[in-house]
């Protein structure tokens, strides 16, 4: 059974969106300087939609997502440690994520996320990176066994 439809199951998908989003704060709670300052007023701008947006917006990314990483995933499964090879795959891992949500801006009728999205994309990829130890941890809690 591969990652999609592990996540069918609705309290698991809203646990994994939630874990994700708190990943999320964490990680631009640590920023610094100019840039940093920025995106954290970019990122409270983006969740000022709605309190619920952020969690939201990632419970409805997850199939695509989770689709998208599948093989990479199925890769660390026959490898003998799914966590550890996302990891080690990172840049690749950040690169499959972004392609999703790429696509998924692209539809997008919100301005302020779709603005927010594009002031930030190109410096984005290190931070994905940056996060994929936590965030291959929780897909492994949630979906693995």
């Amino acid at each position: 059974m591969g990652l999609r439809e592990k996540i069918q199951d609705k309290a698991i998908r809203e646990n994994i969106a939630a874990d994700f989003a708190k990943l999320m704060d964490e990680q631009v709670a640590t920023k610094n300087g100019f840039s940093g300052m920025a995106l954290k007023t970019a990122y409270n701008v983006v969740k000022g939609v709605d309190a619920g947006y952020i969690p939201g917006a990632i419970g409805r990314i997850l199939p695509d997502a989770f689709a998208a990483l599948d093989p990479m995933w199925n890769e660390g499964v026959q490898a003998g440690n799914p966590v550890e090879h996302l990891v080690q795959n990172r840049s690749r891992t950040a690169d499959t994520l972004l392609s999703v949500t790429d696509a998924r801006i692209e539809k997008t009728n919100n301005g302020i996320v779709r603005s927010s999205y594009s002031k930030f994309r190109k410096s984005v990829k290190g931070d994905i990176e940056a996060a994929v130890p936590g965030m291959a941890k929780i897909i492994d809690a949630h979906v693995r066994g």
